[in-house]
């Protein structure tokens, strides 16, 4: 098992709760104060996120160690039926009396007293079926009919009911997982282009007619104006603030002004910021550098998987923390329009942290699985198979 990808996820999660309980006080007495004028609570309390957070990481570190001694081609079996389970989930949100909204989506299941996000783990879920499905077309994957098309209608039907939510960020992460699986596994990158152009004129119009996220690109694009800034464009001017508050070495633990109310989404979205504002940049790049170290442990898994599918799987699940942390630092940063998107293992989330642990423990188990034999026959194979193949050789 590769113990420094298994290292870095447990403390990078364990540095997540470390920080929800310093920013997340005050909306933690905000929210339950209004649950004690309800009479759902007897009192106010500054650890309700740290709390729920606590669960939410116990759960999702057992969940990372049984899918680590599940051997993965189980996932490869039952690759179909997950996936058209999680798109039922999917469905379901759509449904009026299902469905669980929160701030502006409607993305949630309300079970109970739990909310789920399914489209958490329809990510897992797409990559074991696309893994599966470019198995299969090994020899075809770089023709325009038989390879490029058939895996343009897969994504579209796939990212359909995610982009009539309408979920911008998690739109946004299919479509980076698919790119760089389809290319890895020998797809032309042309085709991708062409594709990525289609994907714009054709998902962005169905994305764009909710007014929250012309909102959020508006802002975006106009974020010097003086009356943008101070109503669409307040949380990422706030977010700004934090982090050029921060400096090189923070404002110190606990000690941050933007999570009084300030910054929306403190304790989620944005926990970057805050991080930014209590740590400061040097210390920042510490945290940047466990990601970046955990992501390439996670290709050099992919390089080292014993067969296609595992090779496949582990790229899909690296690359969905490559591209979910990219695209939340450029947000916080002012440097993307606003997509809701979570900071891997950081961010409050159980949906999000359980996802990403499972999607962990079974990239450990990949790495268990690989021996020295296994990885050299898949390179012969490679060797054959044309040279986007060799991509990780």
């Amino acid at each position: 098992m590769d113990l420094l990808l298994l290292g870095l996820a447990v403390v990078l999660t364990l540095f997540g709760l470390a920080m929800i309980a310093s920013v997340s006080v005050f909306e933690s007495y905000q929210i339950t104060s209004r649950l004690t004028q309800q009479g759902l609570m007897q009192g106010p309390s500054n650890s309700f996120y740290l709390l729920r957070s606590f669960i939410h990481v116990v759960f999702g570190l057992s969940i990372m160690l049984i899918t680590s001694l599940i051997p993965y081609h189980f996932w490869e079996r039952h690759a179909r039926t997950i996936f058209i389970g999680t798109l039922v989930l999917l469905l379901a949100c759509l449904i009026p009396g299902l469905s669980a909204g929160w701030g502006t989506s409607s993305s949630w299941l309300r079970l109970g007293p739990l909310s789920l996000q399914p489209s958490e783990f329809f990510k897992l879920s797409f990559i074991f079926y696309l893994a599966v499905w470019l198995q299969k077309r090994e020899q075809l994957i770089g023709t325009f009919q038989e390879g490029f098309l058939p895996f343009a209608t897969l994504l579209v039907v796939s990212t359909f009911i995610i982009a009539i939510e309408p979920d911008l960020g998690t739109f946004l992460i299919l479509s980076g997982i698919a790119t760089i699986m389809f290319f890895i596994a020998g797809g032309n990158i042309f085709h991708l282009f062409l594709g990525g152009g289609l994907a714009g004129v054709l998902g962005l119009p169905i994305i764009l007619q909710k007014q929250y996220i012309r909102d959020r690109f508006i802002a975006f694009f106009n974020s010097q104006s003086p009356q943008i800034s101070e109503t669409i464009g307040f949380q990422i001017k706030q977010a700004l603030i934090a982090i050029g508050s921060g400096g090189a070495f923070g404002v110190g633990y606990g000690k941050s002004v933007q999570k009084f109310g300030y910054l929306p989404e403190v304790q989620a979205d944005m926990i970057f910021s805050a991080m930014s504002e209590e740590l400061g940049f040097l210390r920042l790049l510490i945290v940047i550098s466990m990601f970046s170290v955990l992501i390439y442990r996670g290709f050099r898994v992919a390089q080292n998987a014993p067969d296609r599918f595992g090779f496949l799987v582990a790229t899909g699940i690296t690359s969905w923390i490559a591209v979910q942390s990219i695209i939340n630092i450029l947000v916080n940063s002012g440097l993307f329009p606003i997509t809701g998107l979570t900071m891997p293992f950081l961010s409050y989330g159980g949906s999000s942290l359980i996802a990403l642990l499972t999607g962990v423990g079974i990239l450990l188990n990949i790495s268990k699985h690989s021996t020295e034999s296994a990885v050299s026959i898949r390179r012969d194979r490679k060797k054959t198979s044309g040279p986007f193949r060799r991509a990780f050789s």
